[in-house]
């Protein structure tokens, strides 16, 4: 499950050498993301209204079959660990990378409070323009090749942006609902980046610990370890599916 403005394409570096680890492996667009279709209102939105949807593609690909392996990225893993509360049944472990416990702070948040307004009354482009500014004013900024940055600009001006609205929301309003994750005790996995810039590492590692889940820190990674780091990341998810513990 992909976060916020994300979509599928934030895991292609992984699919093919996890294919060839024998497992059969789905990364989808959450609803009015890239290539999904639009929701109807708002609502459709939702954490819990995504986790029904993520709910019912689960139902579609397993059937009678075997339980899956969940993973979910940042606002992905809000929307995973949704799921997981209402049908933990269905799912053999669930993998949060980058994701936090509750509601996301610091300049993440900030970022998500004044893009709103530009996104109301400027649209899309705009707010995607505004952003890009933002991005190569800091010094961290590196420049990406222009096939790349051609392609984001394409699935962020693709999403719905009552989609980026609401979700938004949901992000900066999500209770921490780690004590119930708890219960479930369903095999988990923490993993993010060393450097991990939406939810601390601390609070992730605190996280971790109230879950009695295994946890993984990617080294040479910030927010998206699968693409800063796919070969760690992917020893870490193999270590975890096949019975091992990750190193914290």
């Amino acid at each position: 499950m992909p976060g916020y403005t994300g979509s599928k394409e934030d895991f292609l570096p992984l699919l093919r050498p996890l294919g060839e680890a024998g497992f059969r492996c789905i990364a989808i667009d959450q609803r009015g993301q890239y290539e999904s279709s639009w929701a109807r209102d708002p609502e459709g939105y939702r954490i819990d209204a995504l986790a029904a949807d993520l709910l019912e593609i689960a139902d579609a690909v397993a059937g009678d079959a075997a339980a899956l392996h969940l993973v979910g990225h940042s606002f992905g893993g809000l929307v995973a660990r949704a799921a997981v509360l209402a049908k933990a049944e269905r799912f053999s472990s669930l993998t949060l990378m980058g994701s936090g416990p509750g509601q996301i702070g610091g300049q993440r948040r900030d970022t998500l409070q004044a893009a709103e307004p530009i996104l109301a009354s400027q649209g899309i482009e705009h707010l995607w323009q505004h952003l890009a500014e933002q991005s190569q004013a800091d010094s961290k900024y590196r420049q990406s090749p222009p096939a790349l940055l051609e392609f984001l600009h394409t699935r962020f001006v693709a999403n719905d942006p009552v989609g980026l609205r609401v979700m938004g929301r949901e992000l900066q309003e999500a209770p921490d609902r780690t004590a119930e994750l708890a219960e479930t005790n369903l095999a988990m996995l923490v993993l993010h980046g060393i450097a991990d810039d939406a939810w601390p590492p601390s609070v992730q590692a605190d996280m971790a610990a109230r879950l009695g889940a295994a946890h993984a820190v990617i080294p040479a990674a910030v927010h998206s370890p699968a693409v800063e780091n796919p070969s760690a990341t992917l020893d870490a998810l193999l270590d975890f599916w096949q019975g091992k513990s990750p190193a914290g």
